[in-house]
């Protein structure tokens, strides 16, 4: 009996906070199957592709053109019958970004390009709905013991917009002064000598993400609140 054939494809969750919700970028689809229901970006592995990294990034840009972003490899979904088209295995990877000064631009192969609430996305092709489930649940995780919430910042940032990505990626308002606190003596953030008004409130201080500090803790913080 011969083997069935197996084939890779690659998509991208990436997401952003824009106005306190957590967004999910979408495509829709302009051909079958699942022609007009919207999707992760993504497709198949070509023969071109050094790794797996490089389809997710080939792929991310061509889809969207979306461009230097933190992507990383999240989990592989194979059931069977998760694609009409055959035994289709897809290696899932999370993009994390920043909605303002990006230039998306879907491909020929779409019919549309938009951010969604991850809550609330649309009717979905295949198993995404299931990939975007798994993949809020580990941001979740990672956000509490890594410094992937800095990703969807930008450079220089108050401490309420911090606070407001972790607000919408928890789905709940957290503790504004146990955050400030936790966060002001984690030793990862470096004040800054500028403020940035924020509505008609005081002016507020500006920090950024120490990288290098955060690599030199000897234990890694706990951020969960």
């Amino acid at each position: 009996m011969p083997s069935e054939l197996v084939k890779v494809t690659v998509d991208t969750l990436a997401f952003a906070v824009q106005q306190g919700s957590l967004e999910v970028l979408l495509v829709k689809r302009k051909n079958e199957p699942f022609k007009s229901l919207w999707g992760l970006p993504g497709g198949f592995l070509s023969d071109s592709d050094e790794n797996l990294d490089a389809a997710a990034v080939r792929e991310l840009y061509e889809e969207t053109n979306v461009t230097n972003v933190y992507l990383e490899q999240l989990y592989t979904f194979g059931d069977r019958g998760r694609d009409p088209r055959g035994r289709v295995i897809t290696v899932a990877y999370l993009a994390l970004m920043r909605q303002e000064g990006l230039e998306l631009r879907a491909s020929s192969e779409a019919s549309g390009l938009a951010w969604w609430p991850v809550n609330e996305p649309p009717p979905l092709a295949f198993d995404h709905d299931r990939i975007i489930t798994y993949a809020y649940q580990r941001l979740k995780y990672k956000i509490e013991y890594s410094p992937a919430a800095f990703a969807l910042l930008p450079e220089k940032f108050t401490l309420r917009d911090l606070q407001t990505v972790y607000e919408a990626i928890l789905g709940r308002s957290v503790d504004n002064r146990n955050f400030r606190k936790k966060f002001l003596s984690s030793g990862v953030l470096q004040e800054l000598n500028e403020t940035s008004q924020e509505g008609s409130y005081r002016p507020a201080r500006l920090y950024c993400f120490s990288e290098q500090d955060f690599e030199k803790l000897p234990d890694r913080p706990v951020f969960v609140f």
